[in-house]
């Protein structure tokens, strides 16, 4: 590719030893593409902590960058020691994916006007503050998937704080798909029940059934979300519940919520009847 002028690299690759930093892409890279005066990468690597002998840190993997003329760059490095790796995250800014996979709480922040699509990833709690970060950075996100275990440590704080409406509010108006299906119980009572996350009435919203019997008290809570469909299972132990808690929304398997973009609300709405029937 000699002649290659413009390159848009995306990339998940499991590495050994070393990160890929950018020694490495001007190295097997750019030095073979003369002509390239426009590249953009987004490039997430992986290390396995028994095949690492030294962890690098951010601040060496961004001086790698101080050759290569782009937009800016930016790093980032997390240590996930319960599972024993790292990930090095790296990409060139302004961001132009539509997609952003795997958030942690060292989310560097920015204005990300294409990306539709987020992830949430950490074995650190996501806290208020932290949605609220998300809000401003991704203003036309449309579905957020989260992944985590670990119990919010300022839960209390916030629900105090709620209560007395000093909290700014988190409005997610672009939102039309939420995966809650494997995360704490805390991430589901946030969002269907803090009065100051504010979220269309278009959502489709994906749970972990027993996760939900238990912060809504056994379909016994007040709440004031309205939901245009709702992915959980099993549907046959569960749909008069869930029926009467949430009296005018779909309700589906969750195998279906992967399929939503291809399927109608009417075929949504046959799944729901006969759900019931």
């Amino acid at each position: 590719m000699l002649n290659l002028e413009e390159l848009d690299l995306n990339l998940l690759v499991k590495s050994y030893r070393k990160f890929i930093d950018g020694d490495i892409l001007k190295k097997d890279i750019i030095t073979y593409m003369l002509r390239l005066y426009k590249f953009t990468f987004n490039i997430c690597s992986i290390i396995d902590h028994h095949d690492q002998i030294n962890f690098s840190l951010n601040e060496y993997i961004q001086n790698t960058f101080k050759y290569i003329s782009n937009n800016q760059i930016i790093t980032s490095i997390d240590y996930f020691q319960e599972k024993e790796y790292s990930r090095c995250h790296i990409y060139s800014y302004p961001y132009k994916w539509k997609f952003y996979n795997y958030i942690t709480n060292n989310f560097r922040d920015g204005l990300f006007t294409n990306v539709t699509r987020v992830s949430l990833y950490d074995q650190r709690p996501f806290e208020y503050k932290f949605f609220l970060r998300i809000q401003i950075s991704f203003q036309f996100m449309k579905k957020l998937t989260i992944k985590s275990r670990k119990a919010q440590k300022y839960k209390q704080f916030i629900k105090s704080n709620n209560n007395n409406q000093i909290l700014p509010i988190i409005e997610y108006s672009n939102l039309t798909q939420l995966d809650l299906s494997n995360t704490h119980d805390d991430y589901l009572e946030l969002f269907l029940f803090n009065t100051n996350i504010s979220l269309p009435n278009n959502l489709h919203l994906c749970v972990n059934y027993q996760s939900l019997k238990r912060v809504t008290y056994y379909f016994t809570r007040y709440h004031c979300v309205k939901l245009a469909a709702l992915y959980c299972d099993p549907l046959n132990q569960m749909v008069e519940y869930i029926k009467n808690y949430f009296p005018y929304t779909c309700i589906c398997s969750t195998v279906d919520f992967r399929f939503i973009r291809k399927k109608s609300s009417h075929t949504c709405f046959n799944r729901y009847i006969s759900a019931t029937t």
